[in-house]
C-alpha cells in the first residue's frame, strides 16, 4: 500500500511539473517558435533531401529499366586532336557493317541494332521546332523497348530505299500537330519532305534530356540525304546498340563484341580502342552511387542546423534560468527538490526540439512531395530519415538541455529568492 501511494505521488509530482513546463513554454510562444526554428530546419532539410535524392534515384532507374537493363550501348571512339581526346562520339569509328558483323558473330547478342543521330529543324506548315533525328535500323524498337503507340515503323522494303518517311516522338507530334496524330501528314526535315507514318510510345525525360523529343528516320535515309556522306568502310553510326538473353549475358556479350570490333578495326593494343562499350545496368549502379554519395554529403551539410539549433536551444534556455532565478527560488521555498527543477527545464528543452522535430519532419515530406510534382519525379518518403530525425531532435533536446537544467537545479533557494 506505501508503495502504490508513493507512486501515485511520483506521478501526480511528475503531471504538475509537465504543466508548469508547459505554460511556461506556451507564455513564451514567440521565444519557443523562434527557439525551435533551427531544429525544424535542420529536420526539414534531412528529410526533405532524403526523400528527393531517394526520388530521383527511383526515377532514373525506372527510365533505364524502360529501356532495358539487358542493354550494352557501343559508341564511337573519341576523336583526337594533338593530344586532346574531345569525347567519345566525337569521331564516325562504327559503321552499320560493323553492327551486322556484331549480329552475326557475338552469340550472346540477341538483337544488334545502329543509329546515327543528328539535330535538325523540323517544319509542318508555319510551326517549327528543332528536335533530334535518329537514322535508325529495324531492330531500334526491340533493342530500346520503344514501339509506336500510333501508326506503325517503317518496313525492310523502305529502308532498303531510303525511303522519306517518318515516324515521330510525342514531343515533337505535339508540338507540330497539338492533339491531332498527325499520321500521313507532310513534314519538312532539313527543307526535305517526309510522310508521318507513326508515334513513338513515351519514354519520358531523363534529367534535362527529353527523349520524346525526337524523330525516326530509316538510317539509310539520313545517311544518304541528312549527313550527306558516308564511312571509307560503309555508312557511319554514333552507336551500336547490343540487347542480351537476360541481364547476366551482358559480360560475354561485351567480350565478343570487344573482340569483333578490335579485328574489324585492326586494334591490337586495348588502348588504342576507338569504341566505347557502356553497360546499362552499370550506368544505373553508377548513377544511384554517385546521387547517394551527394545525399548523404548534402544531409552532412543540412544536419549542421541541428547543431546550429542545439545552441540555440542551450542559450535561451540558459537565459531562461537567469530570468527566472526568483521563480525557482519560490519553488524550491514551497518544497521543490533538485530533481524536479531538472525534470521542469529538461521537459521544456525536450518539448521545444521534440515538437521542432516533427513539424520539421512534415515540412520536408511537404516538400519532397512538391519537388517530386514540380519536376516529375516519384514521391519517396524515407521512413528512416524521419525515425533519425526525429531522434536526433530529441536527442538535440536532451543534450542542449543538461547544462541550464543541471544550473537551475543547483540554485541555491534563499540566493534565487533574493534576485531580482
Amino acid at each position: 500500500m506505501k508503495t502504490l501511494k508513493k507512486k501515485a505521488t511520483q506521478q501526480v509530482a511528475f503531471s504538475e511539473v509537465l504543466g508548469i513546463a508547459t505554460e511556461a513554454l506556451w507564455s513564451n510562444k514567440l521565444r519557443t517558435g523562434l527557439t525551435m526554428l533551427g531544429v525544424v530546419i535542420g529536420i526539414a532539410s534531412v528529410t526533405s533531401i532524403t526523400s528527393i535524392g531517394q526520388g530521383i534515384q527511383k526515377n532514373v532507374r525506372q527510365q533505364i529499366q524502360s529501356l532495358g537493363t539487358d542493354v550494352l550501348q557501343v559508341m564511337s571512339g573519341a576523336a583526337r586532336s594533338g593530344n586532346v581526346f574531345q569525347g567519345a562520339g566525337s569521331s564516325s569509328t562504327l559503321t552499320w557493317e560493323d553492327a551486322q558483323a556484331l549480329a552475326k558473330g557475338a552469340p550472346s547478342a540477341k538483337i544488334v541494332s545502329a543509329t546515327l543521330q543528328r539535330s535538325a529543324q523540323v517544319v509542318y506548315g508555319e510551326t517549327n521546332t528543332n528536335t533530334m533525328v535518329y537514322g535508325a535500323d529495324l531492330n531500334y524498337p526491340e533493342a530500346r523497348n520503344t514501339h509506336p503507340q500510333s501508326g506503325r515503323y517503317f518496313t525492310q522494303e523502305e529502308f532498303n530505299q531510303a525511303a522519306q518517311v517518318a515516324v515521330l516522338g510525342p514531343t515533337v507530334q505535339r508540338k507540330l500537330f497539338g492533339n491531332a496524330t498527325g499520321l500521313n501528314e507532310k513534314i519538312r526535315v532539313q527543307g526535305q519532305i517526309y510522310r508521318v507514318i507513326g508515334v513513338m510510345e513515351s519514354k519520358g525525360s531523363q534529367g534535362p534530356m527529353d527523349r520524346d523529343d525526337t524523330i525516326f528516320i530509316p538510317l539509310t535515309t539520313v545517311s544518304a540525304r541528312l549527313v550527306g556522306n558516308n564511312a571509307i568502310r560503309g555508312i557511319s553510326v554514333n552507336t551500336i546498340w547490343i540487347k542480351g538473353e537476360n541481364q547476366e549475358s551482358l559480360t560475354a556479350a561485351q567480350y565478343q563484341v570487344t573482340n569483333i570490333l578490335r579485328l574489324r578495326h585492326n586494334i591490337y593494343n586495348p588502348d588504342n580502342d576507338d569504341f566505347r562499350i557502356m553497360n546499362q545496368s552499370d550506368l544505373i549502379s553508377t548513377f544511384s552511387n554517385v546521387i547517394g554519395a551527394l545525399t548523404i554529403l548534402v544531409v552532412a551539410i543540412a544536419s549542421i542546423s541541428l547543431i546550429v539549433g542545439g545552441i540555440g536551444i542551450a542559450n535561451i534556455m540558459l537565459v531562461s534560468v537567469v530570468e527566472r532565478t526568483r521563480e525557482i527560488g519560490i519553488r524550491k521555498a514551497l518544497g521543490a527538490n533538485n530533481s524536479a527543477i531538472l525534470t521542469q527545464f529538461m521537459i521544456e528543452a525536450v518539448s521545444i526540439s521534440t515538437v521542432g522535430g516533427i513539424i520539421g519532419a512534415g515540412t520536408g515530406v511537404l516538400i519532397a512531395f512538391v519537388s517530386s510534382l514540380a519536376f516529375s519525379f516519384p514521391f519517396v518518403v524515407s521512413g528512416w530519415s524521419i525515425i533519425v530525425g526525429f531522434v536526433l531532435s530529441t536527442v538535440v533536446g536532451l543534450v542542449a538541455g543538461v547544462i541550464p537544467a543541471r544550473n537551475a537545479a543547483r540554485l541555491d533557494p534563499i540566493a534565487a529568492l533574493r534576485s531580482e
